[in-house]
């Protein structure tokens, strides 16, 4: 528990880490030296990266499986116009290589590039009609809204009412992809919270779940998953397809 107080400003495991990094660094520094022909090193040029030589190239499981997941779905859609709220930027920006976007959140992207708009809005009071979009994503992101850490204001029912609105824009026919983590039912304040899957389907009673997909707590991922299994695990990634039936 200690450790979560102090991530914020020290980083414990890359503490120790560091301390034999800065050893092999400086070897790595006499090495490049002692060769025939190099540029000389100045300290005040010197920038350690001590963490990247691992054995293999790392990657968040959650957000590499889901952004791929809903790319591949959306483009399968063929869609003209996608809306997406809040997901992370090289995501979006992924989207404008396929279709025209439309990027809502309380922080909007500052960028300027072809297909994308950025708007400066509320998940909880999105600007459009009732029933009036066909593409929508909200990759890990509800289940931040109403902690505070983003500068939202605090709402316990955050989640529940952002499920609310999402639900309430998608017209007929259309489409919604849905991501948050799911395990054991908590408030991790104020970083995020985790929801059961029972809980999320019912927050979109209204909705039909087409399919689900999963990263499960040992970074796999599961294209075709079944909600109730991962119903016991302890931060996981539920990848929800839902439609408004007609």
């Amino acid at each position: 528990m200690l450790e979560k107080w102090l991530a914020p400003i020290i980083d414990y495991k890359k503490l120790w880490q560091s301390i034999g990094g800065y050893a092999h660094y400086m070897r790595d520094w006499r090495r490049y030296e002692a060769l025939a022909g190099v540029d000389a090193l100045h300290v005040q040029d010197a920038y350690p990266r001590l963490h990247d030589q691992t054995s293999y190239t790392s990657f968040d499981a959650h957000y590499f499986y889901q952004d791929l997941w809903a790319l591949k779905s959306i483009q399968r859609t063929h869609t003209l116009l996608h809306v997406d709220i809040g997901s992370n930027a090289t995501y979006v920006g992924m989207l404008t290589a396929i279709t025209r976007v439309l990027f809502l959140d309380i922080r909007p992207l500052d960028t300027h590039i072809e297909n994308l708009t950025p708007l400066d809005a509320s998940i909880l009071d999105m600007p459009f009609a009732d029933h009036s979009l066909g593409s929508v994503s909200c990759l890990h992101v509800a289940e931040h809204i109403g902690l505070g850490r983003y500068g939202d204001p605090i709402d316990p029912e955050g989640t529940r009412k952002a499920a609310l609105e999402l639900a309430r824009v998608l017209k007929p026919g259309g489409h919604l992809y849905l991501s948050l983590p799911i395990g054991r039912a908590r408030v991790c304040f104020n970083a995020h919270r985790v929801h059961t899957t029972e809980q999320i389907i019912s927050y979109f009673s209204d909705l039909q779940l087409l399919d689900f997909a999963a990263v499960t707590d040992d970074g796999h991922f599961q294209a075709m998953a079944q909600p109730a299994e991962l119903s016991h695990s302890d931060y996981a990634c539920g990848m929800f397809h839902f439609t408004r039936t007609a």
